[in-house]
């Protein structure tokens, strides 16, 4: 949307308060003009956002945690990303910093205290800003997401016995990567539903892609489908016992109401900062990649077989199950705090 065309929005439905994504840096700025009170809403992880913070406020300094930290290939990318943001503040191009700054008095994050509560002590230090995590804003299951198919070959498997295995809708694997994750798969005779995606317009048949043989191979073991599967269903199910995820932080939120513990294998973005907070926390074990990035099908069977079947992964598997009960537990209590403190911005305008 065209800054003119929101400004005419704001002055023609002249709300009480506004709330704005990093997309749109400079809603807060015509929210001023119009004296609206105007509040940033991140949708990512506090624990992301305070280590970029960090380093970009402060760049080679030691951050204060350090099991946050990126490895290898990731750490170039992010680097890579710093500098990018560097280079577009100098152009005057506005972004998720300039969103933060602008945000009125307060941020709010799809969050909650169990999961990042020391993050947001020291966010709300270097933002100047007090940090205010809403909980979980993760659905409940409704009919829209069924699945006949699905869930019928689900409803047939032990329970705990299946990994779910999807990477977002932003990332495309590459046929190596595709390679090592199915012989990951296939060795771990775990039982599995895999989502595969490739760029609109390709003309693909997902089978082509895969090893030979690998669908005769695993059988009625597992299941590969093209685009889109019901995933909050899936997680639900009973025999779901574990998520091979890229940990964008949508999945992370999906797979902590669930129970599901998860196998990470981030690619990018703030994918590796995700998967070293789940694993910090103890809901997750991560794929590790060499020194190019690249994955390896023994360390992919061995993590899937850890965080489903074998003993070594009983405290994952206990731990993903305790953050679903306290999430069901707390229900609405971080909400409940959003609206005092949305509230309190309102009177004050």
């Amino acid at each position: 949307m065209a800054s003119p065309s929101f400004s005419n929005i704001l002055n023609t439905l002249s709300p009480d308060l506004l709330i704005y994504d990093f997309n749109l840096p400079w809603a807060p700025t015509i929210a001023s003009s119009y004296d609206i009170p105007a509040v940033d809403f991140m949708p990512v992880g506090v624990s992301m956002a305070t280590f970029s913070l960090h380093k970009f406020m402060k760049g080679g300094d030691e951050f204060p945690f350090p099991k946050i930290q990126l490895r290898g290939f990731h750490e170039t990318q992010f680097w890579n990303l710093i500098n990018k943001i560097a280079v577009d503040r100098t152009k005057n191009k506005e972004g998720s910093v300039e969103a933060m700054q602008r945000s009125c008095n307060i941020i709010l994050f799809h969050t909650f205290r169990e999961l990042e509560g020391q993050y947001v002590e020291y966010l709300s230090a270097l933002a100047e800003k007090k940090i205010v995590p809403v909980g979980s804003l993760v659905r409940d299951i409704d009919d829209e997401d069924e699945n006949t198919e699905i869930m019928e070959w689900l409803d047939n498997k032990d329970e705990s016995s299946t990994v779910f295995v999807s990477f977002g809708s932003e990332y495309f694997m590459s046929k190596e990567e595709i390679e090592e994750i199915a012989h990951g798969l296939e060795f771990s005779n775990v039982n599995f539903i895999w989502v595969v995606r490739f760029p609109m317009g390709d003309k693909v048949v997902p089978e082509e892609t895969l090893p030979n043989g690998f669908i005769e191979r695993v059988g009625e073991r597992g299941r590969v489908v093209e685009g889109w599967a019901p995933q909050p269903r899936i997680l639900a199910h009973s025999s779901t016992g574990g998520f091979v995820s890229h940990c964008g932080w949508n999945s992370i939120m999906e797979s902590l109401k669930f129970g599901v513990p998860i196998v990470a294998m981030p690619m990018h973005l703030d994918q590796p900062l995700n998967a070293r907070l789940v694993e910090e926390v103890g809901v997750a074990v991560e794929v590790n990649r060499d020194i190019n990035g690249r994955l390896n099908r023994e360390n992919i069977t061995q993590v899937i077989r850890k965080v489903v079947l074998e003993k070594s992964g009983e405290d994952i598997r206990i731990k993903a199950r305790e953050f679903s009960e306290m999430i069901r537990m707390k229900g609405e209590e971080e909400i409940d705090e959003v609206v005092k403190e949305l509230h309190q911005l309102c009177k004050w305008k």
